[in-house]
């Protein structure tokens, strides 16, 4: 330890370095021992690529910033270490080894010792190569099931803390408002009560292996105009409090997220990066957020070169830190010289510094990393010789049997069953016509963040890392005894016809014609759904409806499965298919799950986590619309979808039946209880989803027609049932009143148990009585369920 450093002399370790001390003392500590360099250097990351070799990470160079001199970097510290796996192709055992070596050299470097935090993507999956793909979140939300989702969450996050990340940028908790939005795939839903109930097992799962959550993107990002990535959002006050926050508080109160990612986008002119209302109004002084605010990537560098609000790099740190962004990622550009500088003269004020400094100190106290014994080499390395990196090459394996095995259940879960004339599941096909252009793709059951797909394509060669089987490998195993002949027809969107005229052939040649249409997932433009991949409209990409519509003329019964980012519409597909099969990017275990429901193995139980639309100009629209965005007299456009949000078809037939309330009254502060039951009347097993709506018929503001609430899946045998009781609160009815704050108003309300938004099964009234009532971020958030088998069933 540097002896300019100021020590109390009658210890035997610095304060800092103390586990025993409160976290608080620690930090203080260390604070007061720093200088002004020293400190802006730990709000800081710096990009970097893990070395395959297992040597030192070596900066990234990225086509927005300059190369990084790490070696001038490292003597006053380094914040974060940003995607030390997620940016080469690199084996986990030597990426760990490069990791780890190069957290002892700024450990060393420094003269308090302090290692960088390390950061990487984990949207669906660790984004490592050779690390397992699972299914992306609008998958998870097609589940409608927290507990598997928060299962998967803590098996990644278990494998990225083994190889020595301590944080994961994940959940995407925006809310779909556009589906014409490339970032859809990484959203889970169309419903904020959706969306924040999976957003927030996510995070706990995380959180529960020892990774910093971070929930992005704070906030209004989804509802950018016409659906294009960065433009504006023009969202009102009630619709940002209303729709877009409250996955955000849910998972911060009941998810317990340690981090924030501020959205790129600005909001009425005030861009989210710069807002201090939302970033330390509302996140810390109203929810009481401790965690740290980090910079979405190069954002506050746009606050000068996109928004136009700042005059230069340290005019847009100050404006930033003012707001409350503690860290700079990816690389140092603001929060480096340009904001030294300016608190160096006066120009910004070192207690802003300061703040943010803390809240990264506790978060590195907290994981360990100022502790005296901290060890750099992760638990994935225990025992390894560390001196032989050839020898460690395919010692560590981040795609487990059991992770495969939770990616299939995952997919399987989230395979919707939009439409089902009796064709499916097929039985016994002796001669199986299998088209479309992602019916042989490995890549096409993965996501714009997975592995592969984010940087793989940047690496031609290289192997891909993980197992992906295609459509076609899967259906040949579980049709063994099949002729399976494969035409491609078109590509995704390259609008080639010429090979639709073979396809036509070979599908009035078959038994059934299985055509498998959709996305093929990039970054900005290289793909037809992803970061970037914005559309005008949801018709299906290049020539897909032309090879759909040839393919539904030829006589053969056409079932259409959909391989996709988002929701397309089918045009005469959603009457005339025999069947209609949805799948979003499902992963690695996808095919497997596809091909299982299209056999019958797997009797599907996902439901839409955002409405299929019926065309494909209907955008901006989702179920969760006022009376006035719904069909009308008065305009020539009907924006009622194809199918609709939380729809998807089983195998079996459920009945839903005996409807009962506790009373048809409650107070404005009480609760309500209604029960029914479910009785499987098919013969096989299934799941129904019980999803529970509130419709308000009369209320101070406009409100949505109707909105989830509450829902549970329902597991039963043939000829089964049982009793489910929902307790509602009435904190479920609270929305923004016309003073902006959330009230419960006395009235009637209209509560439906349906088996989607648009097939109420049963529905009930009850009356809130009582006086107006204000309630905040502490009001109850969810209804009670209780699953009770009937006796003799």
């Amino acid at each position: 330890m540097n002896a300019n450093v100021a020590v109390d002399n009658t210890r035997a370790i610095p304060l800092w370095n103390d586990p025993t001390l409160p976290v608080t003392a620690r930090v203080d500590a260390l604070v007061d021992a720093m200088t002004l360099q020293e400190k802006t250097a730990q709000l800081y990351g710096v990009w970097v690529g893990a070395s395959d070799q297992g040597g030192e990470v070596a900066p990234h160079q990225h086509e927005m910033e300059e190369v990084v001199d790490l070696d001038a970097l490292l003597p006053t510290g380094l914040g974060q270490l940003t995607r030390p796996f997620g940016t080469l192709p690199v084996d986990p055992a030597l990426g760990a080894l490069s990791l780890a070596r190069t957290q002892t050299r700024i450990a060393a470097t420094n003269r308090f010792g302090i290692p960088a935090l390390a950061h990487d993507e984990c949207l669906a999956g660790f984004a490592a190569w050779g690390a397992t793909a699972y299914p992306v979140p609008l998958s998870w939300g097609a589940t409608f099931d927290p507990d598997t989702v928060r299962r998967m969450a803590a098996a990644i996050g278990r494998d990225m803390r083994g190889v020595g990340v301590h944080q994961g940028l994940a959940p995407v908790l925006d809310v779909v408002r556009d589906a014409r939005w490339g970032r859809v795939e990484e959203t889970i839903g169309e419903d904020p009560y959706l969306v924040g109930t999976i957003g927030t097992a996510y995070v706990q799962g995380l959180e529960s292996a020892g990774i910093v959550a971070t929930l992005k993107h704070f906030v209004g990002y989804s509802a950018s105009r016409a659906g294009r990535n960065l433009a504006p959002s023009s969202v009102g006050p009630r619709e940002r409090a209303d729709v877009l926050l409250p996955p955000f508080e849910m998972a911060i109160r009941e998810g317990g997220a340690r981090s924030v990612m501020n959205a790129y986008t600005d909001t009425d002119g005030m861009p989210s990066a710069a807002d201090e209302d939302l970033l330390t109004g509302l996140l810390r002084d109203t929810w009481g957020f401790d965690g740290t605010v980090v910079a979405d990537y190069f954002a506050i560098a746009f606050l000068k070169t996109l928004h136009g609000i700042a005059a230069d790099w340290a005019d847009a740190a100050g404006t930033a830190l003012h707001a409350g962004i503690d860290v700079e990622l990816p690389n140092v550009k603001t929060y480096g010289g340009p904001l030294a500088e300016a608190v160096a003269d006066g120009r910004i004020p070192e207690a802003l510094v300061d703040r943010a400094l803390r809240r990264v100190l506790t978060q590195k106290a907290m994981l360990g990393l100022l502790d005296k014994d901290w060890d750099p080499v992760p638990a994935a390395l225990d025992g390894a010789d560390l001196d032989d990196p050839a020898g460690l090459r395919g010692k560590v394996d981040l795609d487990r049997p059991e992770n495969r095995q939770l990616a299939r259940e995952i997919a399987q879960k989230a395979v919707v069953l939009l439409s089902n004339d009796g064709t499916l599941p097929l039985a016994g096909p002796r001669r199986i016509a299998l088209l479309g252009p992602n019916a042989d793709e490995p890549t096409a059951v993965l996501g714009c963040y997975s592995f592969p797909q984010h940087i793989g394509v940047r690496h031609p060669g290289t192997p891909l890392g993980i197992e992906l089987p295609t459509l076609r490998d899967t259906l040949a195993a579980e049709f063994p005894d099949a002729e399976i002949t494969f035409a491609r027809g078109t590509g995704v969107d390259d609008g080639d016809l010429s090979g639709i005229h073979e396809a036509a052939q070979v599908a009035r040649e078959a038994d059934v014609a299985v055509v498998v249409l959709g996305d093929r997932a990039g970054l900005f433009g290289r793909g037809t759904s992803g970061e970037g991949c914005d559309v005008e409209t949801l018709a299906l990409p290049g020539a897909q409806q032309q090879l759909l519509d040839t393919l539904l003329e030829q006589g053969t019964p056409v079932v259409t499965v959909l391989l996709a980012g988002r929701p397309y519409a089918l045009g005469r597909a959603v009457e005339e298919s025999a069947a209609i099969v949805q799948s979003f990017f499902p992963g690695e275990e996808g095919t497997h799950a596809i091909a299982g429901v299209l056999s019958g193995r797997v009797n599907p139980s996902g439901r839409l986590p955002v409405s299929v639309p019926r065309g494909p100009g209907s955008q901006p629209a989702t179920y969760l619309g006022a009376r006035l965005a719904h069909a009308s007299d008065v305009s020539n456009i009907d924006p009622t979808p194809a199918f609709a949000f939380g729809h998807g078809l089983s195998y079996t037939r459920f009945d839903w039946a005996d409807l009962a309330m506790d009373a048809q009254e409650a107070s404005t502060d009480g609760e309500f209880t209604l029960t029914c039951v479910v009785r499987n009347t098919g013969e096989r097993s299934g799941t129904e989803v019980v999803q529970l709506y509130l419709h308000d018929p009369v209320a101070a503001v406009v409100q949505p027609v109707q909105r989830l609430v509450g829902y549970t899946r329902v597991e039963l045998e043939p000829g089964h049932a049982r009793r489910i009781r929902v307790t509602v609160p009435a904190d479920l009815a609270s929305f923004t009143g016309r003073d902006g704050r959330r009230v419960v108003e006395p009235g009637e309300l209209e509560v439906r148990l349906a088996a989607s938004s648009a097939d109420p099964r049963l529905t009930a009234r009850v009356t809130l009585t009582g006086a107006q009532r204000h309630v905040d971020h502490t009001r109850r958030l969810h209804a009670t369920f209780e699953q009770e088998p009937l006796a003799g069933t």
